[in-house]
Parts: C-alpha cells; structure tokens; sequence
C-alpha cells in the first residue's frame, strides 16, 4: 500500500475515512487527506469562473462583486428574512452541492449562503 493509505503517526493500514478527516482506530490519530497545491486550487476556481456563476439576470459574478436580492428569502430555522433590494457587498463563490454558490455577510442577518438565482448583480 502507499503512503497515503497508512497512518503518518503509527504506519497502520487499518485506517477509515470519517468525513473529511481520515482516522486511525488503533493510535487515535485524524488528519486531514493531503491537500491539493495551490496550482490545482487556482485551476480548479478558474474553471468555476470559466463555467460561470450568473445572476438572475444571465451576467456574470465574481467574488468581491455586490449584488441585489431580488426575491424575499426566507431564512431556515430563524424567523428571520432578508429582504427585496437587500444590498450584499463582497461576495465570495463558492461550489456549493446544494445549489448556495454565494458566500457572503448580510448587515443584521450574519453570515449566509445565497442561490445566485436569487440575486442580480448590483
């Protein structure tokens, strides 16, 4: 077996994957799989970018873009909403599996994941 299938700490094969962390059941040692260099991470946003995240309205976003809510969202688990024309500063893409490829912080709210559906580019 390689060395990424062994335990770093104790050199064991008797290792399983529990989330992201990989674990070892006879020293207890997690870790984190190896990461990828920052080359694939800059090739691997490129080609989000390149596929496109786009509002409602077909243009382009980018992170550090604003955008605009164009629908009232309801927020789970909290009585909360964000409103129409709620203004959202420096956003950040993200690759979410869920659909939520926003990343941002809305004033009064905190931290939140928008659909980009729900937003036009301000």
């Amino acid at each position: 077996m390689d060395a990424e299938t062994k335990c770093p700490k104790c050199s064991s094969e008797n290792i399983y994957a529990d989330g992201n962390l990989w674990v070892c059941p006879e020293c207890a040692h997690e870790w984190a799989p190896s990461t990828k260099s920052s080359a694939e991470d800059a090739a691997t946003e490129a080609n989000a970018q390149a596929a496109g995240v786009r509002d409602a309205h077909g243009n382009v976003l980018a992170d550090g873009d604003s955008v605009t809510v164009i629908k009232e969202l309801k927020i789970k688990g909290s009585s909360s909403v964000v409103k129409v024309g709620t203004k959202v500063k420096s956003i950040r893409l993200v690759d979410g599996d869920d659909g939520h490829d926003i990343a941002c912080k809305i004033d009064g709210i905190g931290s939140i994941n928008l659909k980009s559906e729900f937003v036009k580019k301000a």
